[in-house]
């Protein structure tokens, strides 16, 4: 049996994971490609955690920057872009690292693509700009009515994952899930050796609390500023992105600093919750979980061992 083509790290914000990974990087020679579907954004930075220059100087990363916030990115898009960066990363003998929380992008690897309906542009923009005005609860329910089998993974995606099953059902006339049902067989899939990394509630809590209060201090409320110059607004598919409408207000003087830091907080904790709930009952039952309190060479040591032990490629 062959082993992975590729190696891919998960686990909620906050978990870890940009460390790890560039060690992993590190250890096999590894190429990182981004699995989050905000960092792949231009000019949205701080806010979505995005490596900075001197951590792309350590590992070569593909996947981020390649779209304006005011652009659509899908899951389908990213499986067709990874699996040319697979194709290329392999083909220079290195190994492609997919790290990130965006499961429904790992998905779309890890499973067969269903052929994905075209969609007028102005009309899509039109309809989620509507969509983006209604409250979530409103967004469930029309998912609810319009997709029944597919309202409980689009809720727990978030606002994004239920916009997108709306959209596509109401300008193709057929659900989503009618979609995924068209999937031909035998559609070409990538067998992966997939890492999860999970980290006790309190401590995540205590990760999230310090991640968001540093990106505050690093120039976040800046950020917006120097996007809404730019003509991008609270209804752009990249300004949807957790804390990006908080810090917004606060720009714009609605809410004091301290508000938009304590919202911006538990607004990480409910995707984080989200994330944990998806990654524990969608990923593939080979899936290696790992304490993401552990120190960071004992987790690099033990991806390696496991990746060389599953056949991967690469000098583990």
């Amino acid at each position: 049996m062959a082993g992975p083509v590729f190696l891919a790290l998960v686990g909620p914000t906050a978990s870890g994971k940009t460390l790890l990974s560039l060690a992993l990087a590190r250890r096999l020679r590894a190429e990182i490609i981004s699995m989050d579907s905000r960092q792949i954004y231009r000019g949205m930075d701080v806010g979505t955690g995005k490596v900075g220059l001197r951590e792309r100087a350590l590992a070569p990363h593909h996947g981020l920057d390649l779209r304006d916030p005011s652009e659509p990115y899908s899951a389908g898009q990213f499986a067709r872009d990874a699996r040319r960066w697979i194709r290329e990363i392999r083909g220079r003998g290195r190994i492609p690292l997919l790290v990130g929380g965006t499961g429904f992008f790992l998905k779309a690897l890890l499973e067969p693509m269903f052929p994905e309906p075209p969609l007028e542009e102005e009309r899509r923009r039109a309809l989620r700009e509507y969509l983006g005005s209604l409250a979530p609860e409103t967004l469930r329910r029309w998912v609810e009515r319009l997709d029944p089998p597919r309202a409980a993974v689009a809720w727990q995606g978030g606002r994004h994952r239920m916009i997108r099953t709306l959209e596509v059902a109401l300008l193709t006339g057929r659900p989503l899930s009618w979609w995924h049902r068209q999937t031909p067989a035998g559609r070409e899939t990538l067998p992966g050796m997939v890492v999860r990394l999970e980290v006790p509630r309190e401590e995540l809590r205590r990760r999230i609390q310090r991640r968001v209060e540093a990106m505050m201090a690093g120039g976040w409320s800046r950020e917006v500023e120097l996007l809404l110059a730019a003509g991008y607004g609270a209804r752009d598919p990249g300004m949807t992105a957790a804390g990006y409408r908080e810090v917004l207000e606060h720009v714009q003087g609605r809410i004091s600093l301290a508000e938009a830091t304590e919202r911006i907080q538990r607004a990480h904790r409910a995707y984080a919750r989200r994330q944990t709930t998806w990654f524990r009952h969608q990923l593939p039952a080979d899936t290696l979980v790992l304490d993401g309190t552990a120190p960071l060479e004992e987790l690099t040591e033990t991806v390696a061992s496991a990746w060389r032990a599953r056949g991967g490629i690469g000098p583990a």
